[in-house]
C-alpha cells in the first residue's frame, strides 16, 4: 500500500486527475486528507492501465504530420521565392530595355536635326559664296523651296568647289543612262541620314570640294 498525490496516482494509474477525482467519489480508491492535501491510497494489485503508452504513440502520430506539413510549408516557400525573383529579374530587364529605347529615339532625333543643319548651312553657304564670287549686288529672298532650287542651279562652276545638282553633275561626266538611275537611287537611300547630301525639294546637291563620294559614285 502506498500514498501518493492525485496527480502522482494519475500518472501511475495512466489516467488524468480528473478520473483519479472519479474513481474517489465513486468509492473505487480510498483517500485521506492530510494538512488540507488529498492523497490516493494505491493497495498492491491496482490496475494500471497502458493509456500513457497509447498516449505516447498519438503524440507520435500527430506530431509527424506536423513535420510533413511545415516541410511542405518551407518548400512551397522556396518554389514562390524562386518565381518572385525571376519576375524581379524580368521586371528590370525590361525597365533596362525601355530606358535603352528611349536613348536610342532620343539619340536618333538629334542626329536627325544635327543632319538638317548641316544641309541648311550648305545651302546658305552657297549663296553666300556668290556675293564672294562677284555676282551682281541684289537683294536674295527665299520665299519657297523652288527659289532655293533656282538659286542653287545657277552655280555651274565646278572648278569653285561649291554645290552642283547630282543631275547635272551625272550628265556632264558622260555616265550612262543604266549607270546614272543606280547611283540616283543610291543617294536618295542616305540623303536623309547622311550629311554629305542636301536635299532641296525633290533635288540632291553635292559638294566635290568637301566631301568625297567615292562610295556613292
Amino acid at each position: 500500500m502506498s500514498k501518493l498525490s492525485i496527480a502522482d496516482a494519475a500518472v501511475k494509474l495512466g489516467v488524468s486527475k480528473e478520473a483519479i477525482h472519479n474513481r474517489i467519489r465513486r468509492g473505487s480508491l480510498e483517500s485521506l486528507i492530510e494538512d488540507g492535501v488529498k492523497f490516493v491510497i494505491l493497495k498492491q494489485g491496482t490496475q494500471t492501465t497502458n493509456k500513457p503508452t497509447q498516449k505516447r504513440a498519438n503524440t507520435r502520430r500527430v506530431a509527424e504530420p506536423d513535420a510533413r506539413y511545415y516541410k511542405l510549408l518551407e518548400e512551397q516557400n522556396e518554389k514562390l521565392q524562386l518565381k518572385v525573383d525571376k519576375l524581379e529579374g524580368e521586371t528590370k530587364t525590361l525597365r533596362d530595355q525601355k530606358e535603352q529605347m528611349l536613348i536610342d529615339e532620343r539619340v536618333k532625333i538629334e542626329q536627325i536635326y544635327k543632319d538638317k543643319d548641316e544641309q541648311l548651312k550648305n545651302i546658305l553657304n552657297a549663296i553666300s559664296s556668290k556675293f564672294l564670287l562677284g555676282t551682281p549686288s541684289e537683294e536674295i529672298i527665299i520665299e519657297n523651296q523652288e527659289h532655293v532650287e533656282a538659286e542653287i542651279e545657277q552655280e555651274d562652276d565646278h572648278a569653285n568647289n561649291e554645290l552642283v545638282s547630282l543631275k547635272k553633275y551625272l550628265k556632264e561626266a558622260n555616265y550612262s543612262k543604266k549607270k546614272q538611275e543606280k547611283i540616283k537611287a543610291k543617294f536618295a537611300k542616305i540623303s536623309k541620314k547622311d550629311s554629305r547630301v542636301i536635299v532641296v525639294g525633290k533635288k540632291c546637291y553635292i559638294n566635290l570640294g568637301k566631301y568625297d563620294y567615292s562610295d556613292l559614285l
